[in-house]
């Protein structure tokens, strides 16, 4: 007889798998680049020198998209049935945060608000504050405590569920104030990833951060050993076209490579 063990399935991997099943939905373009950190990397370590509160590179590569995307605001905007926009001043992004709950380790969302205008310390703040509070079961994926109409979302049927999602999606004002218009899923800092990996997501704008890999490469005609961040951009096609989803990589991978903001 085969031998195995039953583990509790924690409530919040449920609203996991219905964001994934939503997000196969979008229309989403997949965009997979290289990005050389090495100066950026020395710039944060400057900055960091003798300062009581320091800045990780997280927080900085947070920072740097949210101002980038600031000048393409379609690119987090919502889709207001077939013909409207609606383009939210801000840029809040989601940003999951490991937890261990009952023993197994879950995403939890963490939404950062206005961060293309706040600093660098009150993000890296924000993500230690997170990652040091305690949670429970009962905090949806929604990052905020789980209300009492929520906390039914864990019971009912699968269809009910997505229900939920497409009616957040539909009304932007709500999936705004819930969860953002931006979400970063930074795996490949939690254990070393050489490659890209394309994440799932119902926002408008989503960010996978694999890891920083030591590579050759080219600079002033020279071969030397550079840090390489490998990231996976998925856009929105319905709210963002072409051409301008690769001018928004042009300058993101600009400002990141010359350690914008620092």
């Amino acid at each position: 007889m085969a031998k195995y063990k039953i583990r509790k399935f924690p409530a919040s991997r449920i609203a996991t798998i219905d964001v994934c099943e939503m997000g196969k939905r979008k229309h989403h373009v997949t965009g997979l680049i290289e990005l050389d950190v090495t100066e950026s990397r020395a710039k944060i370590k400057k900055y960091n020198q003798g300062k009581k509160e320091r800045i990780s590179f997280t927080a900085w590569l947070i920072s740097v998209i949210s101002s980038t995307l600031k000048k393409y605001e379609t690119a987090s905007s919502y889709l207001h049935s077939k013909y409207k926009l609606i383009i939210f001043e801000d840029i809040n992004v989601s940003l999951v945060v490991e937890k261990d709950l009952q023993g197994q380790k879950v995403p939890i969302p963490l939404v950062i608000e206005k961060a293309d205008e706040i600093s660098l310390e009150s993000i890296t703040s924000q993500i230690a504050d997170a990652r040091s509070r305690e949670f429970t079961d009962k905090d949806i994926v929604l990052q905020k405590k789980a209300a009492k109409l929520e906390r039914l979302y864990y019971v009912l049927p699968g269809f009910m569920r997505r229900y939920f999602w497409k009616y957040l999606l539909k009304h932007p004002k709500i999936a705004y104030n819930k969860m953002g218009n931006v979400t970063i899923t930074a795996l490949g800092m939690l254990g070393k990833v050489n490659g890209w990996f394309i994440p799932v997501s119902v926002h408008p704008v989503c960010f996978g951060i694999s890891s920083i890999i030591k590579k050759p490469g080219v600079v002033a005609d020279k071969i030397e050993v550079r840090e390489i961040l490998k990231m996976t951009i998925l856009l929105d096609h319905d709210v963002m076209d072409g051409a301008n989803m690769a001018r928004f990589i042009s300058d993101l991978t600009k400002n990141i490579e010359r350690g914008e903001r620092l």
